[in-house]
């Protein structure tokens, strides 16, 4: 790689920028986004399924840990 091949490719940087936002902006313009109503009530959902998955573990981890503490209670006793 010469030293050429670098400069062109540090002087074509910005107009690949440049091209880059502007095609970012458009596709920015084309997304349809949701209402606050529609963000509220998912947000609402995403913490209740997180509550819950949280809950569900905590039973499994305390299920488990009393009975792995058994097992091995029996075994060492």
């Amino acid at each position: 790689m010469g030293s050429t091949t670098v400069i062109a490719r540090m002087g074509a940087w910005p107009e690949a920028v440049k091209t880059y936002v502007g095609e970012l902006q458009g596709e920015m313009r084309r997304v349809t986004w949701p209402t606050w109503k529609q963000v509220r009530s998912t947000t609402l959902v995403v913490i209740a399924a997180v509550f819950a998955f949280a809950a569900y573990f905590a039973v499994v981890d305390l299920l488990l840990g009393r009975s792995i503490t058994k097992v091995f209670d029996a075994f060492t006793k």
